[in-house]
């Protein structure tokens, strides 16, 4: 069954809100050395419940086009198949599956009351 293994904060100023989040939750958030900006964010010690996420930063202005919440990522095991099933049923795809490169493949879909997700299919060799 697919699980969310993943969270993600869209920021205006991703260094904002690294300080914001470290202050208020002690979160442990550092940048990534990939391809893409991306901060990483570890959330508590692996050996207890929950999930670790990231920050972002936003792609256009907040007028209710843009990302402006949390969005949970789903570990699916195609993200192919995922999304065939979202269109299938009502849902849509806002951005199309694209390669994170050494980490795998994914896309940001909405669900039928426009509530935005992420899937995600790990794949070491993704370009």
């Amino acid at each position: 069954m697919p699980r969310v293994i993943h969270f993600e904060i869209h920021a205006e100023n991703p260094e904002r809100a690294v300080d914001f989040y470290s202050k208020i939750f002690g979160w442990k958030i550092y940048k990534w050395e990939g391809p893409v900006e991306y901060w990483l964010i570890e959330t508590g010690p692996k050996d207890q419940p929950g999930i670790n996420g990231g920050i972002l930063r936003r792609t256009g202005k907040i007028d209710g086009m843009s990302v402006t919440a949390f969005v949970c990522t789903i570990d699916v095991p195609s993200v192919d198949d995922f999304t065939d099933k979202i269109l299938s049923n009502g849902g849509q795809v806002v951005v199309p599956k694209n390669a994170i490169p050494g980490v795998g493949w994914f896309a940001y879909c909405k669900d039928t009351e426009g509530n935005i997700f992420g899937l995600m299919q790990e794949d070491a060799n993704a370009k």
